[in-house]
């Protein structure tokens, strides 16, 4: 049935203008009316294709469809343009502005730098030889490489013998940046352990903390202190510091192209810890002997940390100090500290020349900056 009512019957529908509503029934014949007519209005419309027209008062009946962006729903204007630059400008007021940031990256020292680095320090002379020696081997080898010409194999690791404070651990961190300068290893750290750090108190522990200790050692050196406490005297008993040089050996093996193992310790205890397994006489073929330090070297040592430190000597403290280091290295014994000597014996120093001005009610530049061998004499005796 068609709905829609035929046109010559909506003209009869009509009532003449002016009329008015008698009753109700009138209203809502008049109200049909106007439904019909807009019913018929946009039937006439469909049919010419034109868009259809809605009420001013009445929103459309349809559903909204979705808001497109402005570059595909219109042209953008220069109005819009002005707009999209000012939102990118002003961004969210909340929001932290972002700028693009690089950490800078920290130049890694040359070959050159680091021998002059090594060559600074008091003694070890024969040390910085030795050093220079591998360092021109390596060269060497690559040169070799290069022109297609065999090389023996390498063996880095080393054996440092000598008693405590002769700059073992120091000479150790040099190497390993100059072994990375040189391309021999890939970081070029320093990992420092001793016993406490590879040996573990129960059966099957001690295998793992060697491992990690290794691990996190691989690209640079692993520097193992008082090495000689690895192997104990004959007769001790069972010890777990067996397995971890066994470990030891085998990751030497597993990691050789970039791994450099340095045990250290007293010579007379490290040429039996070497002794005590066939696999480290094998490995460590490279052995260093630092020797103490004579008194002019240990003075020396001391009138550094006092440059260092902004302190100025007398003449009678400098002589106190020459004559100091003198007794005390003719009268070392096998525990002589060195290096850790004059540190202790400098802040010593330190200490007693605090507690000497603190007495003083004013205190001028020179004050806090002069040592006098009053103060080298308190600090002797303590």
């Amino acid at each position: 049935m068609d709905n829609n009512p035929k046109k010559e019957d909506l003209a009869r529908n009509l009532k003449p203008a002016g009329s008015y509503l008698d009753s109700l029934s009138d209203f809502a014949d008049l109200l049909g009316t106007i439904r019909q007519a807009e019913n018929a209005a946009k039937e006439l419309l469909e049919e010419t294709g034109a868009p259809p027209r809605t009420n001013a008062n009445t929103p459309p009946r349809t559903n909204t469809p979705p808001a497109k962006s402005k570059s595909a729903a219109h042209p953008i204007t220069s109005d819009d343009e002005r707009e999209n630059k000012s939102e990118k400008d002003s961004g969210d007021s909340n929001a932290p502005a972002v700028a693009p940031t690089s950490d800078p990256v920290e130049k890694e020292p040359s070959v050159e730098e680091l021998l002059e680095k090594l060559d600074v320090l008091v003694g070890l002379e024969n040390i910085k030889n030795n050093v220079k020696s591998i360092i021109n081997y390596v060269k060497i080898r690559s040169l070799r490489e290069e022109n297609e010409l065999p090389n023996p194999p390498l063996s880095l690791h080393m054996v440092f013998m000598g008693n405590p404070g002769t700059g073992k651990t120091t000479v150790a961190r040099i190497l390993a940046e100059l072994y990375r300068a040189i391309g021999v290893l890939s970081k070029g750290q320093l990992v420092e352990v001793d016993r406490s750090g590879l040996v573990a108190g129960f059966v099957g522990q001690t295998a793992i903390k060697t491992t990690e200790a290794v691990e996190s050692a691989l690209g640079g050196i692993l520097f193992i202190d008082e090495a000689y406490s690895l192997a104990p005297d004959v007769g001790s008993g069972n010890d777990f510091g067996r397995e971890s040089i066994e470990t030891l050996l085998k990751m030497m093996e597993d990691h050789r192209s970039d791994l450099i193992v340095i045990v250290a310790g007293y010579s007379g205890h490290m040429e039996r810890f070497i002794g005590s397994n066939p696999g480290l006489e094998s490995r460590f073929n490279r052995y260093f002997m630092f020797e103490d330090y004579n008194s002019g070297e240990l003075y020396d040592i001391f009138s550094s940390m006092c440059e260092k430190s902004e302190y100025v000597l007398t003449e009678d403290a400098a002589d106190f100090a020459r004559e100091h280091f003198a007794e005390i290295y003719e009268t070392r014994d096998e525990n002589f500290g060195n290096a850790r000597h004059v540190r202790n014996f400098f802040e010593n120093i330190v200490s007693v020349h605090s507690d000497r001005l603190s007495a003083l009610d004013t205190h001028t530049r020179e004050d806090l900056t002069t040592i006098t061998d009053e103060d080298l004499i308190n600090a002797a005796q303590l």
